[in-house]
């Protein structure tokens, strides 16, 4: 029996797992795509969305990994179009992670900078408001590093990652 016979007749058992119904290719895009629009969107979203997980910003992300399957797999459910994906994003992943290493540029394009939230005691209301940090957040993580007043930060810094870091005035 010829290979177009088998592949062109039914199908044995577990063989439906393997027959991708989309070019390979087309799931790399796919997959390159959704990874794009992603980064961008939750760039946009701030700092303290992707850092500080709340329990609504968590949902989010699982609502939003579902919404982006079909997008990714375009209705295909093999596991080789899942080894695909896989890997396309685990290597995309890896350039980036790369890419960020190598370029200062990307880095702040992609992670952005850390932004000062008080500097001697005095809280900056503008960045606050840019990045949506709300005074309680702020103050949890000053109680957090054994701060009671804003009066008696140093600095206050809101990092790349999400994470407010804390410096006492009377730090060494």
């Amino acid at each position: 029996m010829s290979l177009a016979a088998l592949l062109d007749g039914p199908l044995p058992v577990g063989a439906s797992m393997w027959r991708l119904t989309q070019p390979w290719w087309e799931f790399v895009l796919r997959a390159l795509l959704v990874y794009g629009f992603l980064m961008v969107g939750l760039r946009l979203t701030g700092k303290r969305q992707v850092g500080q997980l709340a329990p609504f910003d968590f949902v989010m992300l699982l609502v939003l990994s579902n919404a982006v399957q079909n997008s990714m797999n375009a209705g295909d459910n093999t596991v080789l179009g899942g080894f695909i994906l896989v890997a396309t994003l685990l290597a995309l992943n890896a350039l980036m992670g790369w890419w960020t290493w190598r370029s200062k540029r990307a880095e702040t394009l992609l992670e952005g900078r850390p932004q000062i939230l008080v500097h001697n005691g005095v809280l900056d209301e503008a960045v606050l408001a840019s990045e949506r940090i709300t005074r309680h957040e702020l103050m949890a993580a000053v109680r957090q590093a054994g701060v009671s007043d804003v009066a008696d930060i140093r600095v206050a810094i809101l990092e790349t990652n999400g994470r407010i870091n804390v410096i006492a005035k009377s730090a060494p």
